[in-house]
């Protein structure tokens, strides 16, 4: 007899969205199971072994807020932190980290394994199993049956997975990894659309061959800033990364390769992400630039192996390894493995609600690259939310969406489940119209408050989120409330190099001064002064934060109130309730968008592609009558 197991949540897939699905499902009661296919390469970080950076960054902080795991794994891990765009405003503000990439490996499987309500099965899932429009489990290539209640798909790019080096194709989900090949059709016998996409992967370089000398050094930063709410602080040691550039002997003799290109010579049809293109992308698409920048990061305290940032390439291997040593420093370049593209299959995101549950097969859930995204953040973003949703399934609860106003996580969700995707999603700060009010300071502010109701807040971060929100408001009182005189203030101002007062005015009105800090002002005012040292605990980071709130103020809270008014669209419930197919009054176009999505609200059936808003005013009526 074959094996059974029973579980109320199966997440299929061990990578950054399957371990904060899993993760997150595990943490609010449900009996989880992770179905891996190597346990060795949990949080396995396949392309390039860093966290964050521009919008992504932010959205770690959102997970780390919500209690998932990125945030705090990344400060364990990281060997070079860097706040990105500090120069300009704080809704820009970007965290990122390079990582250790096996101790990255080694901290989420040991968090994983120590979670209760959490069990790990080694093995590939061929089959998904569906009674009456219903998942209730699913088969392994062992001929093992996990029955489960709801199942997460995190799959990654390991469906039907095909990897290319030159005119070489080699089927694999990553380097030296198979393939999983019969689960995408399992899933698509259910109506559910299949597509393909690529993506790519830089050459890995021996640090004992690189001439570093003839290299610009980047070093990180080492203050008080970091991912998770609760680290306290990064414990490894802190190495720079270094940068070098192209130039045209490199160009020649990759040029000389792209008729054994795959991107080139038709042998790969699917489509890469556009934002991070590979080097022969580059000489194509910009055939007038003499030289495009590099950066060598780490992959490790303990290793040799660097990554090489912005040389992503399928090109033959001898043609990568002769034009790297056209560079000065890469001119006795060993390599331990050379670049690749890969193609895999993903599932139109389209036909998945907000909560990320299919539309056609109940309790069936997708997460990651297999909804048609790119990058570690974007798919641990994702991960999460479905892994909640899903244990909330099995528990009969309501789930639970995050709207745009609220996190980058939720603009990641709603443009892919409104408006699709035609490349690999990348998320950008552009994304967001409500980026002010999403800033990577006050996600906690934000979804701390819902990990608590939700059951995914542990102690430790309840008792930090309010200690530290109690310290704000005091912060920000205190400077509503307090008054500043003129000739007492002056001589001050005057050194920092702004202009006097002519009369008195409240402290929280000086601070909006670009010269003005908290930390320089509480110098002048003893009663402040004790107020900023009473702060234990996270003291940094809630000055820090509540200076925003006071300097930005007016820019918050403009935005909050156009995000209000877009509300009341979101609270205007349209889903089932219209035949999209026989409203002549639409456009041919908006009939067609509108009855594919089904939009839950009028706000997302307004940000479908193709509905203009005419089309919403025609809905406005049809709802009046």
């Amino acid at each position: 007899m074959n094996l059974e197991l029973h579980f109320d949540v199966v997440v299929v897939g061990g990578g950054h969205a399957g371990c904060e699905a899993a993760l997150a499902a595990a943490r609010i009661g449900a009996r989880t199971c992770l179905l891996t296919m190597d346990m060795n390469k949990i949080a396995q970080m396949s392309c390039n072994p860093a966290i964050g950076g521009i919008a992504k960054g932010q959205i770690v902080r959102e997970i780390d807020a919500l209690g998932g795991g990125t945030g705090e794994v990344t400060d364990a891990t990281a060997i070079q932190f860097r706040m990105l765009n500090r120069s300009k405003g704080p809704a820009m503000w970007s965290p990122r980290a390079q990582c250790d990439r096996a101790r990255f490996i080694t901290e989420w499987r040991r968090r994983l394994e120590n979670t209760p309500n959490l069990s790990i099965w080694q093995d590939e899932a061929t089959e998904i199993i569906v009674e009456n429009g219903r998942i209730c489990g699913l088969r392994t290539l062992w001929d093992v049956v996990l029955h489960a209640g709801a199942v997460v798909i995190t799959a990654g790019t390991f469906l039907n997975g095909l990897m290319h080096i030159g005119r070489t194709k080699v089927p694999g989900g990553r380097s030296a990894e198979p393939a999983s090949v019969k689960l995408s059709g399992s899933i698509a016998a259910h109506g559910i659309r299949v597509g393909r996409m690529k993506t790519g992967t830089p050459v890995r370089i021996d640090a004992r061959s690189v001439h570093f000398e003839d290299m610009e050094p980047q070093p990180g930063e080492d203050d008080f800033h970091r991912f998770s709410y609760i680290s306290d602080r990064r414990p490894l040691p802190q190495l720079p990364c270094w940068t070098c550039s192209t130039n045209e002997d490199v160009h020649a003799v990759l040029r000389s390769g792209l008729t054994d290109s795959p991107l080139f010579n038709g042998q790969i049809q699917s489509i890469g992400p556009r934002y991070c293109p590979s080097i022969e992308t580059k000489l194509v698409t910009f055939p007038d630039r003499s030289q495009h920048p590099l950066f060598l990061e780490p992959e490790g305290v303990d290793t040799n192996e660097l990554y090489l940032n912005g040389f992503s390439s399928s090109l033959p291997m001898d043609i990568q390894i002769k034009a790297l040593k056209k560079i000065p420093c890469f001119r006795d370049l060993i390599v331990y493995r050379p670049g690749y593209a890969i193609e895999y299959d993903y599932f139109d995101p389209t036909q998945l609600s907000h909560s990320l549950e299919s539309k056609l097969v109940e309790g069936l859930y997708f997460a990651g690259q297999v909804n048609g995204t790119t990058g570690y953040e974007e798919a641990a973003g994702q991960g999460i939310i479905a892994g909640i949703n899903a244990a909330r399934k099995c528990a009969g609860s309501s789930p639970v969406v995050l709207h745009r106003d609220e996190a980058y996580i939720g603009v990641l969700i709603d443009d892919l489940v409104t408006k699709g995707v035609d490349e690999p999603y990348r998320m950008f700060t552009s994304r967001a119209e409500y980026r002010i009010l999403l800033r990577q300071d006050n996600a906690d502010e934000r979804l701390t408050p819902k990990a608590i109701e939700w059951g995914l807040a542990d102690e430790k971060r309840t008792r930090r989120f309010r200690n530290k929100h109690k310290s704000i408001e005091e912060i920000v009182r205190f400077c509503h409330n307090f008054s500043i005189r003129a000739e007492k203030i002056n001589p001050y101002l005057e050194q920092l190099g702004t202009a006097p007062l002519h009369g008195g005015c409240k402290l929280f009105d000086l601070i909006s001064r670009p010269q003005i800090t908290l930390t320089n002002i509480a110098t002048e005012i003893p009663a402040f002064q004790h107020l900023l040292d009473s702060i234990v605990e996270d003291r940094n980071e809630t000055i820090e934060a509540a200076e925003v709130a006071i300097k930005y103020h007016g820019y918050i809270h403009r935005e909050r109130v156009l995000a209000d008014k877009m509300q009341r669209l979101e609270a205007i419930k349209i889903k089932d309730r219209f035949e999209y197919d026989k409203l002549t009054q639409l456009s041919t176009e908006a009939r067609q968008k509108l009855s594919q999505i089904n939009p839950e609200t009028l706000a997302q059936a307004g940000r479908i592609p193709g509905v203009s808003p005419s089309d919403i005013s025609v809905l406005l009526v049809l709802l009046g009558r």
